[in-house]
């Protein structure tokens, strides 16, 4: 007859897998700091340059001007969202991407390229990860 572990083995194990599964739920940046954290002048920088690239044409976004589009999805709180465009997990670099080449990214998306560049696209995304709500 083979005995039933103790509660005492049982539980550490048990702690153990859910600090491991618990770690996996957060976005990693392996790539630098989290763009929430970025300088408030780089993430004015990136406010701006989704007015000026008319971003809102498609999309609402917090506190950018005339950013009341319905076409694509809302911007508000993307920082806290997970994935770009429902498939990408989100993060500094592919958001980058994402911004200056979306079908690069994700094939057949409807998102247009608009002639971004890599430095506004950094500027741009540290403003769009910063927004908590």
């Amino acid at each position: 007859m083979v005995a039933a572990p103790s509660r005492c083995a049982v539980c550490p194990l048990a702690l153990l897998v859910l600090a491991m599964l618990a770690g996996g739920c957060t976005p990693q940046e392996e790539d630098g700091p989290a763009f929430g954290q970025a300088p408030p002048a780089q993430r004015e920088r990136g406010r701006l340059l989704l007015a000026q690239y008319q971003c809102g044409s498609c999309h609402t976004i917090p506190d950018v001007q005339a950013a009341r589009g319905r076409t694509g999805p809302t911007l508000a709180a993307f920082g806290r969202r997970s994935y770009i465009a429902g498939q990408v997990p989100n993060g500094r670099e592919p958001l980058v991407r994402w911004i200056v080449a979306p079908a690069t990214v994700v094939p057949g998306t409807t998102m247009p390229a608009m002639g971004v560049s890599p430095e506004d696209a950094r500027d741009m995304a540290a403003y769009l990860l910063a927004l908590e709500r």
